[in-house]
């Protein structure tokens, strides 16, 4: 899904995705970014991205997209934890 797209989601259903928070300034997954920057994961690459992610109709079904994959996370993703958090909070910064 894009960033662009999210307009089109339905307002009364919750969505899911996995999001991390930079773990340092100039992470090696996001090169240039600060310390505690927060990126949602790209479905296709599994790296740190803000416009392109993966969004789960359930919690459960994004958690176990997260267990199907925490190998090729781990290393993608250097010493940062992945949470699955509602995409509408995250939008707004609560997550």
């Amino acid at each position: 899904m894009r960033r662009a797209d999210v307009d089109l989601l339905d307002a009364r259903r919750a969505y899911w995705v996995p999001s991390v928070v930079a773990p340092c300034r100039d992470w090696t997954a996001a090169p240039g970014c600060t310390r505690g920057a927060r990126f949602l994961v790209d479905r296709h690459t599994l790296r740190p991205n803000r416009s392109a992610f993966a969004a789960f109709a359930s919690k459960p079904a994004c958690q176990r997209w997260v267990m199907r994959h925490r190998l090729e996370l781990n290393a993608a993703l250097p010493e940062a934890r992945v949470d699955v958090v509602r995409l509408d909070r995250w939008l707004l910064g609560l997550d």
